[in-house]
């Protein structure tokens, strides 16, 4: 087991990350910006490194002044977290030609599924199920172009070979808009990713989103851990997350999660990662795999009694997963509420000193957040203040315990979207589950007409 981790990351997971090693008895080195001195894991940490200026690309994607923090500690190992260079491969190469050991998978693993059409077509080798599309990058040809859209028929969905996180995608109903799409879709791939190549896959009109958990150790043993329903979202970033899905059959739940697990020994797979799917007419589509732990891990974990982060720990070095698939027990209900500094309806962020700070405790209460009294929350990052996470026995007692919870949490200084949060868990809909991915866009813009 390691002795001492460096983590290559910044608020709550940063802090997630720490508490983890704290209870294996390893010791923690942080990097941080200059903006993030004073924050509650830099203080904990055993040690903490300067490693640049507010600006992310100067300080938390810098990835030599990250290399050298791991060098002049004596770290072990590096723990990527999610966002920033969590599923960059060159940034796994490094680290381990470094002679450090990358608390992730392997960097051609993150190559291979950073590439969504690459990544498609490894899926449909594994027997993963796919939305209809090319299977490469759109040719130059207008003609071709327009050939392929019409053979899988709209509305089609327009996408960055190389995009993530909901940016470089547009949806086209008609043949007349195109080409237009595929030229704006490419220009922005190039300027945001480095990659200009796009693909056309066939748009769903109402799918849910559904993600399976996987682990998986060096010698191909894995399993998954249950799924989630992450439909809940605007401009495709998540908001509400809840561990077991709603209204899916287990048939369905235990055929897709058992094809997950073979496709990770299929491809060499190792450490956690999330498959993630559209889900309609009871029909699984793969859209990506996120090679890296996930912001809404917790809801799998308290329905699941695991510790996820520990478990990358111990696979990254190298001990054999204990778990088998049938000690994997779903048991309960969990979700998530991620809270964010920012408008509630209008989503500008709020970034300024809290003032006052309650969070809320109580039966099946988890709130996982580095932000304290008089915490200053920088202008630089995403808005992501921590997450309130409610367990009951069911949906219904997970949904009453996070109202309880909101209504307990204070947060005074800055504006959070815990207003938004307890609208949706009133509800009708979301109530009664499976809400597609459309939901909340469609609701906020209705909201706006009223205005």
């Amino acid at each position: 087991m390691f002795e001492k981790i460096l983590i290559a990351n910044r608020g709550e997971i940063a802090l997630r990350i720490q508490r983890a090693c704290r209870e294996m008895g390893i010791k923690t080195v942080v990097v941080h910006s200059e903006a993030d001195a004073e924050a509650k894991y830099v203080k904990l940490a055993d040690e903490s490194v300067c490693i640049g200026p507010p600006q992310s690309a100067l300080s938390y994607l810098n990835i030599p002044a990250i290399i050298s923090a791991a060098e002049v500690t004596d770290a072990q190992a590096i723990h990527p977290g999610y966002g920033f260079l969590s599923e960059n491969a060159d940034f796994a190469e490094r680290v381990e030609q470094s002679g450090f050991v990358f608390i992730g998978p392997q960097a051609e693993t993150i190559r291979l599924m950073g590439d969504k059409v690459n990544a498609k077509n490894a899926m449909k080798k594994a027997g993963i199920p796919v939305v209809p599309g090319t299977d490469s990058a759109l040719p130059e040809d207008p003609k071709e172009v327009i050939k392929i859209a019409r053979e899988i028929g709209y509305p089609v969905i327009v996408k960055a070979a190389g995009g993530g996180g909901g940016r470089g995608m547009r949806v086209v109903h008609t043949e007349a808009a195109l080409f237009n799409a595929v030229q704006t879709t490419r220009a922005e791939a190039r300027a945001a990713f480095g990659n200009p190549a796009v693909y056309v896959e066939k748009y769903l009109e109402n799918p849910r989103h559904i993600e399976i958990q996987v682990l998986a150790d060096k010698y191909r043993h894995a399993i998954y851990l249950g799924d989630r329903d992450c439909s809940m979202q605007r401009r495709h970033q998540k908001i509400i997350e809840e561990a077991p899905a709603p209204l899916l059959s287990p048939r369905a739940r235990i055929r897709i999660g058992e094809r997950c697990a073979e496709a990770c020994r299929k491809i060499g797979y190792t450490g956690a990662g999330t498959f993630e799917f559209l889900y309609e007419d009871d029909e699984f589509y793969f859209i990506e795999m996120n090679t890296r732990l996930q912001v809404e891990h917790p809801v799998t974990e308290m329905i699941t009694g695991l510790d996820i982060v520990q478990l990358q720990i111990r696979i990254a070095a190298g001990e054999r997963l204990k778990t088998r698939q049938r000690d994997v027990q779903l048991k309960g209900h969990a979700i998530e509420c991620r809270i964010n500094a920012e408008d509630p309806y209008q989503f500008t962020p709020s970034p300024g000193r809290i003032t006052s700070l309650h969070m809320p405790g109580g039966p099946g209460i988890r709130v996982d957040t580095h932000a304290y009294n008089g915490y200053f929350v920088p202008p630089h990052y995403d808005s992501l203040l921590g997450k309130i996470i409610a367990y009951g026995d069911t949906r219904e007692q997970a949904i009453a315990r996070l109202n309880i919870a909101l209504s307990e949490s204070a947060i005074e200084g800055i504006k959070t979207n815990i207003p938004l949060h307890q609208e949706l868990l009133h509800d009708a809909a979301f109530l009664r589950g499976g809400t597609s991915i459309h939901y909340l866009e469609e609701k906020l813009a209705k909201l706006a007409k009223t205005e």
